[in-house]
């Protein structure tokens, strides 16, 4: 009897089957609402130009392909750091935050959930209802119990804002918080700065552990207004998780650029966890690729390049809300 007579076949993923069946279908009039992509007017995921510039110089160089640090590009890591926190934040300065470049905004969210196991390994997560449905497979592929909180009211088309606050409340102390910092997907619709408010006065009064995901940032309402969640758990005092994915904001979907962040308590802790989420790193792969995280650290650094970027990135933005409002 073969080893795999007993396997049985995987459903479909719900998000990239739907891309398979899109690309098998021969009709000229589909349109894939599916996996989270953008496209151009031409229906082609666009090359941004300040990426194409950066590449001619990463190409120019004939830079060799050694193996990057277990945490990745110091300067990509930094770069994120400044991007989701501000260039002046406190935390910064202090060594309270560790960054590490991850493979794609998953790979962030695997690598934070494997160390939380290790951290907490009773705890339940909540993710909200609904949520990236990638969200639960991997906490519960981490040994996690998953469980919703309330979000969304298909009635008002608007926050279950007294449900989300009243299930966070319920849940058992100490538990992990995966929330949406901007562009909540699947719907849309965020929190405004007071929800946010309140939502972190559960999550300190509760012990909860945050972990915000920030796979759009730029696409919401600008780079600096979609950190407001973000900046606002920086300046609670809390230690918390962060996720980033440059796949859509960067477009550079295929390159895996993600990075894991993590608020501590102080500069020396920072060196412990951070020698720990290399531990979890390097048992998962290794260490991190580098073109994407190359290209990216460029763009973001670079002050002609961020500028052409944040223009780009801003008609991205304003295309898409048009497009909200004609549909």
């Amino acid at each position: 009897m073969s080893l795999f007579s007993a396997v049985e076949m995987a459903p479909r993923d719900p998000i990239l089957g739907i891309n398979e069946a899109f690309n098998a279908d021969t009709r000229t009039t589909k349109v894939n609402l599916g996996v989270g992509v953008y496209c151009d007017e031409d229906g082609r995921i666009p090359l941004l130009r300040a990426v194409a510039e950066a590449e001619k110089t990463r190409v120019a160089q004939h830079a060799p392909r050694g193996y990057l640090p277990i945490d990745g590009i110091a300067a990509y890591d930094q770069a994120v750091q400044k991007l989701l926190l501000g260039a002046d934040s406190p935390l910064i300065a202090s060594g309270r935050v560790l960054t590490t470049q991850s493979v794609g905004g998953t790979g962030a969210l695997k690598i934070g959930a494997d160390f939380l196991k290790q951290l907490l390994p009773n705890a339940v997560v909540a993710i909200s209802d609904p949520s990236w449905e990638n969200h639960r497979a991997l906490f519960e592929t981490a040994g996690f119990p998953v469980q919703n909180y309330r979000y969304y009211d298909a009635a008002t088309h608007d926050v279950n804002r007294a449900g989300m606050l009243e299930d966070l409340h319920n849940l058992p102390n100490n538990s992990v918080v995966v929330l949406h910092a901007c562009c909540h997907n699947p719907t849309g619709v965020d929190l405004s700065l007071d929800d946010w408010k309140k939502v972190l006065e559960v999550v300190k009064a509760k012990g909860h552990v945050p972990f915000l995901d920030m796979a759009y940032q730029g696409f919401g309402q600008g780079i600096q207004e979609d950190a407001l969640a973000v900046r606002l758990f920086a300046k609670s005092g809390l230690t918390f998780f962060a996720s980033s994915s440059f796949s859509k904001s960067l477009s550079l979907y295929g390159e895996r650029v993600g990075a894991l962040s993590i608020i501590t308590e102080s500069k020396e802790e920072t060196a412990r966890v951070l020698s720990q989420v290399k531990r979890v790193i390097r048992t998962n792969y290794s260490n991190p690729p580098t073109h994407g995280a190359i290209i990216s650290a460029a763009v973001l650094n670079d002050p002609a390049l961020r500028a052409m970027w944040e223009e780009e990135l801003g008609e991205m933005r304003v295309r898409i809300q048009g497009m909200r409002k004609a549909m």
